[in-house]
């Protein structure tokens, strides 16, 4: 499995295409695109490589993470997919908005169907583990390809460092539990990609991040 990152928006959040040479589906990851350029840079990307956009994965839902997910929607058809447990932030999104002063017409959207801890989803014959990593949200969702040895894990740990737990949804023990027991028991040549930020490794967090020791 291919991962592409797409760095967007204010926030400098990364938007993950996964996809395979020789398969025409592909997934997105917290697509945060928020202006016509960037969703055109991302359409481009897309026709490229001849791609069928067929899933909108979301680990969590807030404001970086979701901007073009109505976007997405309506040019590729795709089914949104995400936490029940985070359905609730969707309506804070205009006042997130607001609040960081970003000029942009947010589109409200809907999920397609609710993901749940232990699913696994198939991406042109290879299986991505759906993990429930709360902590940075109530419902933080990580996205596991054994094969591959890449795990996307939105906000919950970042190279050196950890998601925030001061917004909605957030609990700091809960965080540190999840990292702990689901993210840093797989293998340590395990690439993780963050919602923002260099990739890292398991081994390197597990060594060398100051916040889990």
């Amino acid at each position: 499995m291919k991962i592409t990152r797409l760095v967007v928006n204010p926030f400098a959040e990364s938007t993950y295409v996964l996809w395979h040479e020789d398969g025409s589906d592909a997934f997105v990851v917290d697509p945060g695109m928020c202006d016509d350029y960037e969703c055109d840079q991302f359409a481009r990307f897309i026709d490229s490589h001849n791609l069928n956009v067929t899933k909108v994965l979301l680990t969590h839902v807030h404001v970086d993470h979701v901007l073009a997910v109505s976007w997405m929607v309506e040019k590729y058809g795709a089914s949104v997919e995400y936490s029940k447990d985070d359905d609730f932030m969707r309506e804070l999104i205009p006042e997130q908005i607001r609040s960081f002063g970003l000029k942009y017409e947010f589109k409200q959207f809907a999920a397609t169907r609710f993901l749940v801890d232990g699913e696994v989803l198939d991406l042109n014959g290879e299986k991505i583990d759906v993990i429930a990593t709360p902590g940075h949200s109530l419902g933080s969702l990580s996205f596991h390809s054994s094969e591959s040895k890449k795990v996307i894990v939105g906000d919950a740990v970042f190279a050196m460092s950890i998601g925030r737990t001061d917004l909605a949804g957030g609990n700091y023990e809960q965080l540190i539990n999840s990292i702990n027991k689901k993210l840093m028991t797989l293998p340590e040549n395990t690439v993780i990609y963050p919602g923002h930020g260099d990739c890292t490794t398991v081994g390197e967090e597990k060594r060398y991040n100051p916040f889990l020791k």
